[in-house]
C-alpha cells in the first residue's frame, strides 16, 4: 500500500505560495504608511502651513531637504547592515516612530523641531520601505512581476488617501488637524501591515551555496578575459546619470506642485490633483512591468521621462484645471514607474551593487532639488517647476544615450564582461520583450 507523502500546512495567517495577495496587501499597506503617508503627506499640507502657520518658502524647502535626508541616512542603515531587512521588531517601531512624528508636528511652530521631526520621519521612512520591499523581492521572487508592482501602488494609495483627507479637512480645519489626521491614517495603515513577514534569513544550505558561488565568480573574474565582450560600465554610467537627475526633477515636482497649483489656481484644484496623483500611481508599477513584455527597458525609461517631463511643466507653461489634472497624471503615472525601470536595468545590466548604488544617487538628487529650487521662489513656484522639467528631460537625454548599442540579450560573468546569447537559445519572450 502506497502512501501520499503529507504537505506541510502553513501557519495560521502566514501567506500560502498559492495565495500570494495577502503578502502584497501587507507590503502595500507598509509602503503606503511609510511612504505615501510619511514622506508625501507634506505636499498637500505645505499650503497650509503656508497659509496658517507662517512657514516661508524657504523655509519649507528646507523641511523637505531635512526629509530627504533623513530618508538617505535610512537608504544607507538598510544598505550597511544587511540584518535590518529582516527585523520584524524594527519594522514596527520604525512604523511607530513615523505616525509620531506626524502627530508631533502640530505640537510646536518652531521650525528646528520641525526640522528634526521630518529628518527622523525620513528615516522612518526609509527603512520601512527597505523591509517591505526586500520582504516582496525575497517572498515573491517566483511569482510575476506584476504582483509586486501591485504592492508598489501602495505608495500611490497612500498619496491618494492623505491627500483626500486633507483635502476634506481643508474647508473646516487647519493645518495642525490636516498633520494630527495623517498620523491617524498611518497608524491605521501601520496595524494592516504589522504582520509584514520580512525576508527570510539564508540558511544554512543557502549560506554555503553563496559562498562558493562567491568563490567560483572571484576565481572567473581573476581569469577572465577583457576582451570577450562590452563591458557594462558605460551603460550603468548613463543609467546612473539619468537616474540621480531624476531624482532632482521628480522630487521639486513631488514637493512644490500643489502649492504651484494652488498659487494660480486658489482653492481645492491643488489638493485634487495631488489626490489625482496618487490614483494615476497605483497601477503604475504593474502596468509599466507588463510592458516591459513587449518592449526593453531603455526604451521604456525614455519614454516615461519625456512623459513626465511635460506633466510637470504644463501647470506651469499653462496653467488652469485641465492642464494641473493632465499633469497629475502624467505625474502619478510615471514616478514610480521610472523607478522600477531604473532599478530593473541595473540589474539586467549585473553591475556591482547597482541597486545600492542606484538608489544613492537619487537620495543624493532628492537632497539637491529643493536646494536648488529655493532660490528660484522668491517669485513663485513656476520657475521652479520649468527647472525639474528642464533636469528631467536632461534625464531623458541619458537615457536616451543608454539605449545605443544597450546589451539586450546578454548573459553576464558577474564582475567582468557580459557574453551574448546565442539566437538559437534566446527564448520567445525574452525576444518579444526587447523590441
Amino acid at each position: 500500500m502506497s502512501v501520499r507523502p503529507l504537505r506541510a500546512s502553513p501557519a495560521r495567517g502566514a501567506d500560502t505560495p498559492h495565495s500570494p495577495w495577502g503578502h502584497v496587501a501587507r507590503a502595500a499597506a507598509a509602503l503606503a504608511a511609510g511612504m505615501g503617508v510619511g514622506r508625501f503627506v507634506y505636499t498637500p499640507i505645505l499650503p497650509l502651513m503656508h497659509a496658517g502657520a507662517g512657514l516661508s518658502a524657504g523655509a519649507g524647502a528646507n523641511l523637505a531637504t531635512a526629509n530627504y535626508i533623513g530618508y538617505l541616512v535610512g537608504a544607507l542603515v538598510g544598505i550597511l547592515a544587511p540584518a535590518v531587512v529582516r527585523s520584524r521588531a524594527l519594522l514596527r517601531t520604525s512604523l511607530v516612530v513615523l505616525t509620531g512624528t506626524l502627530a508631533a508636528m502640530p505640537a510646536t511652530h518652531d521650525t528646528a523641531v520641525w526640522f528634526a521631526l521630518r529628518l527622523l520621519a525620513g528615516v522612518a521612512s526609509a527603512l520601512i520601505f527597505v523591509i517591505a520591499v526586500s520582504s516582496l523581492l525575497g517572498h515573491l521572487r517566483e511569482y510575476p512581476a506584476h504582483l509586486p508592482g501591485w504592492a508598489f501602488g501602495g505608495v500611490g494609495a497612500g498619496i491618494a488617501l492623505s491627500g483626500l483627507l486633507v483635502l476634506v479637512l481643508r474647508p473646516v480645519a487647519d493645518w495642525g488637524a490636516a498633520w494630527w489626521a495623517s498620523a491617524a491614517l498611518a497608524a491605521v495603515l501601520a496595524v494592516a501591515s504589522w504582520n509584514l513577514r520580512p525576508e527570510a534569513p539564508p540558511t544554512t544550505t543557502q549560506a554555503a551555496k553563496a559562498t562558493k558561488g562567491a568563490t567560483l565568480t572571484a576565481a572567473t573574474a581573476a581569469t577572465a578575459d577583457s576582451s570577450r565582450g562590452p563591458r557594462t560600465r558605460r551603460w550603468f554610467t548613463a543609467l546612473f546619470a539619468s537616474y540621480t537627475l531624476e531624482g532632482i526633477g521628480y522630487i521639486i515636482a513631488g514637493t512644490f506642485l500643489v502649492a504651484a497649483i494652488e498659487q494660480s489656481s486658489p482653492g481645492p484644484l491643488g489638493g485634487g490633483a495631488w489626490v489625482l496623483v496618487g490614483l494615476a500611481a497605483v497601477p503604475s508599477s504593474a502596468l509599466w512591468a507588463r510592458l516591459g513584455r513587449r518592449w526593453s527597458r531603455p526604451d521604456l525609461l525614455l519614454a516615461a521621462l519625456v512623459v513626465q517631463a511635460v506633466g510637470i511643466a504644463l501647470p506651469a507653461l499653462i496653467g488652469g484645471a485641465p492642464a494641473a489634472l493632465v499633469s497629475a497624471v502624467l505625474f502619478g503615472a510615471t514616478f514610480i514607474g521610472v523607478s522600477t525601470l531604473a532599478l530593473a536595468t541595473g540589474a539586467h545590466l549585473e553591475f556591482p551593487r547597482s541597486v545600492a548604488l542606484l538608489t544613492a544617487g537619487y537620495s543624493v538628487g532628492q537632497i539637491l532639488g529643493p536646494l536648488v529650487a529655493t532660490p528660484l521662489l522668491h517669485h513663485g513656484y513656476r520657475q521652479a517647476l520649468i527647472l525639474a522639467a528642464s533636469v528631467v528631460l536632461v534625464a531623458a537625454a541619458a537615457a536616451a544615450v543608454l539605449r545605443i548599442g544597450f546589451p539586450h540579450h546578454m548573459v553576464v560573468v558577474r564582475a567582468t564582461a557580459p557574453v551574448r546569447q546565442p539566437a538559437p537559445t534566446e527564448s520567445a519572450a525574452d525576444a518579444g520583450s526587447h523590441r
